[in-house]
C-alpha cells in the first residue's frame, strides 16, 4: 500500500486533532497502517526550547513534515493536525514529500471558536494578555488551493471526516470500505 500525507492545517480549535482521530479510526477500519502527528504533540516532544517566533513555528513545522515525509514515502498512512500558520512553509513541506501531500484547511468562524474556548485563550489574546497567538495578534495564512476545505462549525466532524475519506477514495489512495462489515 501506498503512503500518503493529509495535512489539516487552521486555527486553534477548530478542531483538527478531532478530525485526525476520526479520520485515523475509518483509515484503521480499512486496514491501513496510520500514525497522527498532532503539533502540539510533536512541539513537546521534537520542539523542545522553540518558542512562537516565526522561525521557531516555522522550524516545528519543517521537523513535523520530515518525520511525515519519512512514514509516507514508508507506506503509512499520515494525518497531521497543526496549525502550521504560514503558507509558505506548507508549500515548502508538501513539495519535500514522495508520496501524496493533501491539503485540508479547516476552517471555523472567529466567534464560534471563542465560544468553544474552555481554556479562554481567545479572550486572553484579544484582549492582549497573550502576544504572537494565531489568528489574533500573528497572522494565518489560509490555503489558496488546498484540495480539501471543511468548515467545523458549519459540517460537525462527522461530515468533514466523510468529505476526506471521500476525496481519498476519488483519487484512489484507499479503497472503498467494504459495505458488509
Amino acid at each position: 500500500m501506498s503512503g500518503f500525507t493529509v495535512w489539516c492545517t487552521g486555527l486553534s480549535g477548530v478542531g483538527k486533532s478531532t478530525l485526525a482521530a476520526a479520520v485515523r479510526e475509518e483509515l484503521i477500519r480499512r486496514g491501513r497502517r496510520v500514525e497522527v502527528l498532532d503539533g502540539d504533540e510533536v512541539r513537546a516532544h521534537l520542539g523542545q526550547g522553540l518558542g512562537f517566533s516565526k522561525a521557531d513555528r516555522d522550524t516545528n513545522v519543517r521537523r513535523i513534515g520530515y518525520v511525515a515525509r519519512l512514514l509516507s514515502r514508508n507506506g503509512v498512512a499520515v494525518i497531521v493536525a497543526a496549525i502550521s500558520p504560514y503558507r509558505d512553509v506548507r508549500d515548502e513541506v508538501r513539495c519535500a514529500h514522495e508520496a501524496p501531500f493533501v491539503e485540508v484547511y479547516v476552517e471555523c468562524a472567529l466567534d464560534e471558536l471563542v465560544r468553544r474556548d474552555s481554556k479562554g485563550l481567545y479572550a486572553k489574546a484579544l484582549r492582549g494578555e497573550i502576544q504572537q497567538f494565531t489568528g489574533v495578534s500573528d497572522p494565518y495564512e489560509a490555503p489558496v488551493a488546498p484540495e480539501i476545505h471543511v468548515r467545523s462549525d458549519v459540517d460537525g466532524i462527522e461530515a468533514c471526516c466523510a468529505r476526506i475519506i471521500g476525496w481519498l477514495e476519488a483519487e484512489r489512495l484507499i479503497g472503498p470500505r467494504d459495505r458488509s462489515s
